[in-house]
């Protein structure tokens, strides 16, 4: 048996109150001082479990000897007292005590000495029943998750879309307004719910996605990466507990394009069709345009390209929009790309009041979709768009120029993004919620001309 070393200050209890403070939302170094350690080690307490409290870090149950009680045992013993004389004192039983002493005494020199701290090392080192991670040994699991966590981003001839350069990780939350790694960027759930569809009868693949959680953010779990973090939607490296978590006049909306003038139906998402819509902009004025479907949730992107001229020419006033988001161009990109589809899913759309929409009327008459606009300071009226909006954003980071990606990268963004199994769709995905629609539409149109 390997000699304990220089044993910690810190014990079980100071490990509890620890993150007992850390789910009354304390900050890390604050949760020590509270638990009656330093900051620095509360810090790496923090850091070493991923943000993520170890499930054997409970509140005490009676039923085991305390490291209090541990510490009454040794003076007792020191000053003399019998075995039973101890057990009458705590109220535990003489074999009890009897055991603790033979078993978890000290054995340097050559002698057996009962020290609280080595007898809780003892405690400790038995309790441990460390498991070998599932992911670690399913590899056919290890690698179906894998692929769908951090797999690369395809074109529809399958070949692999690299995305933009990306930096080595410096184990660190992703930072924000640079480019991120482009991947498939399933979520721990949709993986773990995923697995039910697809391998209904093998039990062998199942896995919690809080054990791929835990593989991502615990250190010493050998499962997945600590940097394939960087696959996952927030970018964090760290598990933020959840207690730390917690109007412009446009002369184009009218009352009749209102949202409170949009049908009943489109709240229900019961009848495909119904659209929402809206820009992400990035460095220097570029942007590019997202359409989703709210039944199911299928998603487009517009390519916006710069104008001829943008950079050289002086801006003028009430001049031609060179950025490639003007009312014009936004008219003819979501024509072009709406115009694709079936009459009958391609309702309507609702859209926040920015003034690339001043050509709705146009758009109504080029493409028989009525516009609906939101109540100022209101996005969360079009919550689906906004949803995705945050998706698109692993890939399309703010404070990054989004001109440089052509219509084939957005319509492997737009096919990654499709080609995930939604909650909200019993794991299925927007393109095959899509087809569905589509099968049903011919169908329907097929029994109506027999």
């Amino acid at each position: 048996m390997r000699s304990p070393g220089r044993l910690s200050v810190a014990r079980r209890e100071h490990r509890q109150r620890f993150w007992e403070a850390i789910a009354r939302g304390v900050t890390s170094k604050s949760a020590g001082i509270e638990a009656g350690v330093s900051p620095a080690v509360g810090s790496r307490w923090f850091r070493e479990c991923g943000g993520m409290p170890p499930s054997e870090f409970k509140p005490h149950t009676g039923r085991y000897l305390s490291f209090g009680e541990r510490e009454e045992i040794a003076i007792c013993h020191a000053y003399g007292y019998g075995i039973r004389a101890i057990a009458a004192y705590l109220d535990r039983s003489p074999s009890t005590i009897s055991r603790e002493l033979r078993r978890n005494a000290a054995t340097r020199g050559g002698q057996l000495v009962y020290r609280a701290v080595i007898a809780q090392w003892h405690r400790d080192r038995r309790a441990a029943r460390p498991k070998r991670a599932k992911l670690v040994s399913n590899q056919r699991l290890h690698e179906y998750v894998q692929v769908r966590l951090a797999g690369m981003v395809r074109a529809r001839d399958g070949r692999p879309i690299a995305g933009p350069p990306t930096g080595r990780w410096n184990r660190r939350n992703q930072v924000r307004r640079q480019d991120r790694r482009w991947a498939n960027a399933w979520s721990p759930e949709q993986i773990a719910r995923r697995l039910r569809l697809e391998f209904p009868d093998d039990e062998s693949m199942r896995i919690s996605h809080e054990a791929i959680y835990q593989a991502l953010y615990v250190q010493g779990r050998g499962a997945l990466r600590r940097e394939l973090v960087t696959c996952l939607r927030t970018g964090r490296a760290l598990r933020v507990p959840r207690a730390r978590t917690r109007q412009r006049r446009n002369g184009f909306v009218g009352p009749e394009v209102m949202i409170s003038a949009r049908p009943a139906e489109v709240a229900d998402r019961a009848v495909p069709g119904h659209w929402e819509g809206d820009l992400i902009i990035g460095l220097n004025r570029s942007a590019i345009g997202t359409l989703v479907e709210r039944t199911t949730r299928f998603t487009m992107l517009l390519h916006l390209p710069r104008a001829e001229g943008y950079g050289v020419v002086p801006p003028e006033k009430n001049g031609p929009a060179l950025a490639g988001h003007g009312a014009e161009a936004m008219r003819d990109a979501i024509a072009a790309a709406i115009t694709t589809l079936p009459e009958q899913l391609r309702r309507s759309l609702t859209w926040d009041r920015g003034k690339e929409m001043a050509q709705h009327a146009q758009l109504r008459v080029d493409t028989g979709v009525q516009v609906y606009f939101c109540d100022p300071n209101s996005p969360w009226q079009r919550g689906t768009n906004e949803n995705t909006n945050g998706l698109l954003r692993q890939y399309f980071p703010k404070g990054t120029d989004l001109s440089r990606w052509g219509i084939e990268e957005l319509d492997a963004v737009a096919a990654a993004l499709n080609g995930r199994p939604r909650k909200t769709l019993g794991w299925k995905t927007p393109a095959e919620a899509l087809d569905e629609q589509l099968l049903s539409l011919r169908q329907a149109g097929a029994a109506t001309t027999g």
